[in-house]
């Protein structure tokens, strides 16, 4: 799939000449055509050879691309001409509603706040595609912020994986755990999920002859490469209910079952968590007493998420859970009382 930020107007232009009934464009005169735009618009840097532009109508051609029905038809001794089969097609025609068109408009601008960002340009030509195909301009003025970070490792992987899982490609990845074990494993990747400003990728490896879900972070993979071998299609998992029962990206051990967990909050946190739910089995018990429950398997995300509220959170049950986290604040104030004693040794 092409990538670099000419190719829409590329696009566009064979778009033009592939639609025009009125002249035979032979291949020689597509690259002319072509290349004569670029160089107004960007200057001589900007010419393509013809290996670009073969790649530019395969694309077209593709269903991931446009589906266009190109035809070369044959024209003067050995040559051929390109043109449409269908008069009435165009990759640009737009048959959407006013309403469809204004949502989808909405959706550009938003997409579109990620302009610019490091390791977002496969999002760039996301949107142009868009703005082109449908005839529709991005809002650029910085009206909605999203919560994101810039220097988060291993981002330059996304749209890669994207497209491997959306093509069913596997990948080969080199990964670094944070215990600075570095191993190389076949990743056939099914799907991909954003928590706490993280990317997760999920695919199934094997490992001594055993097939299994893994969990990638990405900011841990620091090579991916594409080795042939055939795709596993995913027939294990569900992941429309994947994380239904969890809190975060990691399922626990399978001897951790889901339970309703009860909360009392403080009266001042209370409304809070009422209006931003820490899971969606979330259910308030009473409402006067600050009560509420989660229906999920605890793990380490979610037992982080209940330390975040400090103080103003109190697990109720299940009592080994309620015992797990009082001995972990016990160590935590052990650790505040040491360094309050030797501060007072020193005055």
């Amino acid at each position: 799939m092409p990538t670099n930020k000419n190719a829409q107007l590329r696009y566009k232009i064979l778009d033009t000449c592939f639609s025009n009934f009125s002249r035979k464009y032979t291949f020689e005169d597509l690259l002319d055509v072509v290349n004569e735009k670029l160089v107004d618009l960007y200057g001589e840097t900007s010419l393509i050879k013809k290996r670009q532009l073969r790649d530019d109508i395969k694309y077209m051609r593709e269903r991931v691309g446009y589906n266009a029905p190109i035809v070369a038809y044959p024209y003067d001794g050995k040559k051929c001409y390109y043109r449409y089969e269908d008069r009435e097609f165009s990759i640009f025609k737009s048959d959407l509603t006013i309403e469809e068109t204004q949502n989808l408009l909405s959706t550009i601008n938003m997409l579109g706040r990620f302009r610019g960002l490091a390791n977002n340009f496969w999002l760039e030509e996301v949107i142009s595609n868009l703005e082109y195909r449908f005839g529709l301009k991005s809002n650029r003025e910085n009206i909605v912020s999203f919560e994101q970070n810039n220097d988060l490792k291993g981002m330059e992987f996304l749209g890669k994986i994207i497209d491997a899982a959306i093509n069913h490609t596997p990948i080969e990845i080199t990964y670094l755990s944070f215990k600075g074990k570095e191993f190389v494993n076949i990743l056939h990747p099914y799907h991909v999920k954003q928590f706490n400003n993280r990317w997760f990728l999920f695919g199934m490896e094997e490992y001594n002859g055993i097939k299994q879900i893994a969990n990638r972070a990405l900011d841990r993979i620091t090579k991916i490469s594409f080795p042939n071998v055939p795709f596993v299609e995913n027939t294990f998992v569900d992941f429309s209910t994947y994380f239904d029962n969890i809190y975060g990206v990691t399922h626990p051990g399978t001897d951790v079952v889901e339970e309703v967990i009860v909360l009392r909050f403080d009266p001042n946190r209370f409304p809070y968590v009422v209006n931003k739910p820490i899971h969606p089995t979330q259910q308030i018990i009473n409402n006067s007493n600050c009560i509420l429950s989660v229906s999920l398997r605890p793990n380490k995300e979610f037992e982080s998420r209940l330390f975040s509220y400090g103080p103003q959170v109190e697990v109720i049950s299940p009592l080994w859970l309620r015992m797990q986290i009082s001995e972990k604040m016990k160590e935590t104030l052990k650790k505040y009382s040491a360094v309050q004693k030797e501060c007072t040794d020193d005055i």
